[in-house]
């Protein structure tokens, strides 16, 4: 198998979350790879500080501010994507939500909003990308950024609200994507990443909040350059390859 990004070179990626984080150690990755990319994100603030970062590759960069649980938001963003510069090749979901709060007793806003983030907002986006994809007739590629709390939850990690079911969820609706897409005969790819402990606001506020430094230890996690490596490796694969899911853990996580 011959891996290579150059049939992405100067085509159009998404990337939600692209603030911080995994997100935007992805829109930095893809950018260095040759792609247009366009980083979405409610503090914009953020994302055009990511663009001065890039340097001479700043023109490949493009920063839209979107909040992922707002469906109006979505719909404008991918509007303005597709008659402004083009339609997209690649979508990557990196945006996520935590709230520190429990099922038993937990508040419904902070349920609601955990599930509008991580699971409808991203479905919405699959949607949409999908949709311009097929107007296009581009085999594009659709990338879920998930979690390892989206394959197993240890049972140490509570009160973390409704993100392991929406990280569950998000597992399923990549799997029920890549079947209906089969079963249209369509060349788009989707990937399901899972990755384990990784350096980013909401791992270092979990650590913080919920006590459970015995499970990621914060000096040992992967960081969003590895997740953006996995990305990149999903997308160099042939036309006839997919990467169902890719899961990475740090070496010393203990479940």
């Amino acid at each position: 198998m011959v891996l290579s990004m150059k049939r992405w070179v100067g085509h159009i990626a998404v990337v939600t979350g692209a603030s911080s984080g995994i997100g935007a150690g992805i829109a930095k990755k893809l950018v260095e790879e040759g792609m247009i990319v366009v980083g979405l994100a409610r503090r914009k603030e953020r994302i055009d500080e990511l663009a001065n970062n890039l340097g001479e590759k700043k023109k490949q960069f493009y920063s839209l501010k979107c909040d992922i649980s707002h469906e109006q938001d979505i719909l404008d963003a991918f509007e303005w994507i597709t008659k402004k510069i083009g339609p997209l090749y690649v979508l990557v979901n990196s945006a996520g939500c935590f709230r520190n709060d429990s099922l038993t007793d937990g508040k419904t806003e902070n349920m609601k909003q955990v599930v509008d983030t991580n699971l409808i907002g991203l479905t919405i986006c699959c949607r949409e990308a999908i949709r311009i994809m097929k107007e296009n007739n581009i085999a594009g590629h659709i990338i879920n950024i998930n979690s390892i709390l989206g394959q197993h939850i240890p049972r140490d990690v509570i009160n973390v609200s409704m993100y392991c079911p929406t990280k569950f969820a998000v597992r399923a609706v990549t799997e029920t994507l890549r079947l209906e897409l089969i079963h249209q005969d369509s060349p788009i790819k989707t990937t399901n990443i899972c990755p384990g402990a990784t350096e980013t606001e909401i791992s270092l506020k979990a650590l913080k909040v919920g006590g459970y430094a015995h499970l990621f230890p914060e000096n040992k996690m992967l960081l969003p350059e590895d997740v953006a490596d996995a990305v990149t490796y999903a997308l160099s694969t042939p036309p006839q390859v997919q990467i169902k899911e890719l899961t990475l853990k740090p070496l010393t996580e203990k479940f």
